[in-house]
C-alpha cells in the first residue's frame, strides 16, 4: 500500500525543505489539493526540489480548465518530474461549478469522460506528431501547429485520474482512467459495496487490467504520538463529515447506512448559517465509519482493517495545514499491507 501525504501551499517558499523532509520520511508521494490555493504551482516548486516522491493533483477542478491548459501543464509538471506527475482532475459539483467558478453544469460524467480524451488526444499530437483532431460533444480540438508544441517529453506520458464518488463517474473513472482518487467521505461498506462493482463495470471497458488500475483514498486517517492527538484529529474529521455530509452529491454514501436523516440535518445547517453546529451532530461511531483512527503505534492495523484488500495507497493527511506526521517505521508497516 502506497501512503501519501499533504504539504504546504500557502507559501511556496515553505515548499522545498517540506517536501524534503517528506521524501526522507518515506512517503511514496504527495497530493495537492485545489481549496484556497492553485493545486499546480506548488508541485512544480516541489518537482524541482524532490527526487522520488509522487507529484500528484488530487484533484484540480476540470471544468473551470480547457483541457488544453491541462495538458499543457501537465505536460511540463511531467517533464520538470522526470516522469513523476499524476494528473488528478475532479468534476466538483454543481453549485461550486455555477457559484465559485462560473462555467457551465452540464452531463457531467460524460463530460468528465471526453476530458480525459482530449487530454490524451493533446499530448499524442504532441509526443507523436499526429494532427490534432478530437470530437467530441463537450470539446472539440483541431489546430495545434508548431509554434504551440512543447518539447519532446524525456519521459513517458503523465497518468492520469479522477475523482469520484456516485456511480456514474465511478464507471468512467474505471473506464478511461489511470485510476480513481477516491473522497475520503467514503466508509468500508460503500467502499466494498458500492464503488468497487462500479469501478469493474467501467474496467471492463479500458484496456488497463485491474492491477494496473490504482485505487487511492477512501477514508480519512486520525492518527498522532498519543491519545490527545489522535482525540484532535477526530475532532477535525467531525467537522469534515458534517461539512460533506450537508451536501446531497455525498448523499449515497450516507444512505448505505441508512443515515440520510443525519445528511438532511446537516443540509438544513448549511443554509442557515448552522455550520459551527455540525459537528455535534456527527457521533464517534459515524466518525470511526469513516476513518481509520488509532495512536501511531496502533494505525497501521486500524488501516489494514479500514482499507486493506480494496485500496492501493491512502492518504496520511487530509489538508495541508495539517503535516502528516507518521513515523518512518510506521510509513514502512503501512506500505508492507
Amino acid at each position: 500500500m502506497k501512503v501519501f501525504t499533504t504539504f504546504p501551499q500557502a507559501d511556496l517558499r515553505d515548499i522545498p525543505n517540506a517536501v524534503k523532509v517528506i521524501e526522507e520520511d518515506g512517503y511514496d508521494g504527495i497530493v495537492a489539493l485545489e481549496n484556497r490555493h492553485d493545486p499546480f504551482l506548488p508541485l512544480a516548486v516541489a518537482a524541482v526540489n524532490s527526487e522520488r516522491l509522487t507529484l500528484a493533483t488530487g484533484v484540480a477542478i476540470a471544468f473551470p480548465r480547457s483541457p488544453m491548459v491541462a495538458a499543457n501543464i501537465g505536460w511540463d509538471l511531467q517533464q520538470a518530474s522526470a516522469g513523476r506527475f499524476e494528473l488528478g482532475l475532479g468534476s466538483q459539483v454543481r453549485g461550486h461549478n455555477e457559484r465559485r467558478f462560473s462555467v457551465p453544469w452540464v452531463s457531467p460524467a460524460p463530460r468528465m469522460r471526453e476530458y480525459v480524451e482530449a487530454v490524451r488526444s493533446i499530448w499524442n499530437t504532441w509526443a507523436l506528431g499526429e494532427p490534432l483532431s478530437y470530437e467530441g460533444n463537450f470539446y472539440q480540438f483541431s489546430l495545434m501547429t508548431p509554434n504551440f508544441t512543447p518539447e519532446p517529453l524525456e519521459v513517458p506520458l503523465p497518468k492520469i485520474t479522477m475523482a469520484a464518488v456516485g456511480p456514474a463517474m465511478l464507471r468512467t473513472a474505471g473506464a478511461v482512467c489511470d485510476g480513481v482518487r477516491l473522497h475520503a467521505f467514503c466508509t468500508r461498506s460503500y467502499l466494498q459495496e458500492k464503488v468497487l462493482p462500479q469501478l469493474e463495470l467501467g474496467l471492463q471497458k479500458n484496456s488497463l487490467n485491474k492491477e494496473e488500475f490504482e485505487v487511492s483514498g477512501g477514508g480519512f486517517v486520525c492518527t498522532g504520538p498519543d491519545d490527545r492527538a489522535v482525540q484532535e484529529m477526530v475532532d477535525w474529521v467531525r467537522y469534515r463529515i458534517g461539512f460533506y455530509g450537508s451536501t446531497k452529491a455525498y448523499w449515497p454514501v450516507l444512505e448505505q447506512h441508512d443515515l440520510l436523516d443525519l445528511g438532511e440535518e446537516l443540509n438544513y445547517l448549511s443554509k442557515n448559517d448552522g455550520w459551527g453546529r455540525m459537528s455535534s451532530l456527527v457521533s464517534d461511531e459515524v466518525v470511526r465509519l469513516f476513518a481509520a483512527v488509532g495512536r501511531h503505534d496502533e494505525i497501521a492495523l486500524e488501516i489494514e482493517q479500514h482499507f486493506g484488500g480494496l485500496t492501493d495507497a491512502i492518504g496520511a493527511s487530509a489538508s495541508p495545514e495539517i503535516a502528516g506526521d507518521l513515523p518512518p517505521d510506521v510509513i514502512q508497516d503501512i506500505q508492507r499491507i
